[in-house]
């Protein structure tokens, strides 16, 4: 959910950077093995998805030209 909602970013720099650190934390946390530090980092991921929602909806209501590097897909 967390790769998806970075996804809808509009700006291709934030869309980047949000992309690349959910992949890192979930390859950071693939180890885990106690419960308690698998809750903390559920709770965790799960402030991050409201953080993220919120900066996509501010992303869209103030939209720029896209980059060159966004045109070349």
């Amino acid at each position: 959910m967390l790769l998806r909602e970075s996804e809808k970013f509009p700006n291709y720099n934030f869309r980047s950077y949000a992309l690349r650190r959910v992949r890192d934390a979930f390859k950071d946390s693939k180890n885990l093995s106690d419960a308690k530090s698998i809750k903390k980092e559920y709770e965790f991921a799960k402030e991050n998805l409201a953080i993220i929602r919120r900066q996509v909806l501010i992303g869209d209501m103030y939209k720029t030209e896209k980059l060159v590097i966004e045109n070349m897909r």
